[in-house]
């Protein structure tokens, strides 16, 4: 898809109200009590947000933050912002296989959401981020996704009147430059937070928020013995923020190594950042290269072992579960979209010249990727 479509996607969906996640969410009630939580599985408590002291969160960051996410002006030619891969629509990521950047080009790997990235602590599929504040700067400067250049873009900024108002809100006496780039966009993010899931309400005490499809999902999916999934998907935010290699077949010729790249330990080949599982209905398709259509399509790849056996964990092994454990599992999963505030967006300040644009060949392969 080209990426001016792109962007009129994104306008059209993203300024309907998030009516799907809001439904799922709020959805009817259980007719009958499921059993009451145990004490061993309040680990599963979503806390608070902690903002790094050097970027203390304020609504004036925030507010910066969402102008500068949502702006495509931020990228080389104009057509590509943050938001046009990481759609609020479709939760916080783009509904593809893998990515497309500037210019349409084909990204390697799938769009993880943004939503709950405040809990992480390392990012992208490799690890090669360190913290949100790293992140937020890297598609600017990949040629495949926005090939921002970042000179002119400061001017740009420096050079609106709406831009230095919001700056000087958010950072007083400091400089409009790549720190508070990054700062700003950073604190919007963490304020993508989804919690309270049909899950976190039967953790604080309402037996009638899940089913009992979803109850027995969530047993087969913390026993070591059966489903095993806690093994990688483990914390509040159903993550381990570690990286292993789950077997994904990797079809033409290119093997993508993933963290193995950044960290060169024979371990790391092949493995791939343990995305979070909250709100994990709305961000299909799946894995890192997006070869999982569905939820099932996730929980029959691991029922099976993995497909490419080369330096598997040694946490991923056949299951063999029975089909009511496979439907199970999914309803669990379900019960883990959450809520998040309404979203407005932005009214973008007024730019006194357009960002020039880069040269960019029609369509290229991705060399970059998420």
């Amino acid at each position: 898809m080209h990426s001016g479509h792109r962007c009129q996607q994104l306008h059209r969906l993203a300024a309907a109200p998030l009516a799907l996640a809001a439904a799922l969410a709020c959805a009817a009630p259980a007719a009958t009590e499921v059993p009451p939580p145990e004490a061993a599985d309040q680990i599963w408590r979503l806390g608070a947000v902690a903002a790094p002291p050097h970027n203390p969160a304020s609504a004036q960051k925030s507010e910066l933050g969402k102008a500068l996410f949502f702006d495509p002006r931020l990228s080389g030619n104009g057509t590509v912002s943050c938001a046009s891969c990481h759609n609020p629509a479709l939760g916080w990521s783009d509904g593809l296989k893998t990515g497309i950047g500037i210019n349409g080009s084909v990204l390697q790997r799938a769009t993880p959401t943004v939503v709950n990235m405040a809990f992480n602590t390392q990012f992208m599929w490799d690890g090669r981020m360190r913290s949100l504040e790293d992140q937020a700067l890297g598609p600017m400067k990949t040629r495949e996704e926005m090939h921002t250049d970042m000179d002119a873009l400061l001017a740009m900024l420096r050079g609106s009147a709406g831009y230095r108002t919001l700056f000087a809100g958010a950072f007083p006496g400091e400089a409009i430059d790549e720190a508070t780039l990054a700062k700003a966009l950073a604190a919007f993010e963490r304020t993508l937070v989804s919690s309270d899931s049909p899950f976190d309400r039967w953790l604080a005490g309402d037996r009638r928020a899940i089913d009992a499809a979803a109850w027995r999902g969530y047993q087969v999916f913390k026993d070591p013995q059966r489903g095993n999934c806690a093994a990688c998907h483990s914390g509040p935010n159903f993550s381990d923020n570690g990286f292993h290699n789950i077997g994904v077949a990797q079809g033409g010729t290119a093997y993508d190594e993933g963290r193995f790249k950044v960290r060169p330990l024979a371990s790391m080949k092949g493995a791939f950042k343990t995305p979070t599982l909250r709100d994990v209905e709305l961000t299909a398709p799946y894995f890192h290269d997006g070869s999982a259509a569905t939820l099932m399509d996730v929980v029959e790849h691991y029922d099976r072992g993995g497909d490419d056996k080369r330096n598997l964990s040694q946490d991923v092994r056949p299951l063999h579960l029975a089909p009511q454990d496979k439907q199970d599992l999914v309803a669990f999963m379900k019960a883990l979209t959450g809520r998040m505030p309404a979203l407005a967006l932005p009214v973008l300040p007024l730019i006194d010249a357009a960002p020039p644009s880069a040269a960019l060949p029609a369509r290229t392969a991705a060399i970059k990727e998420n």
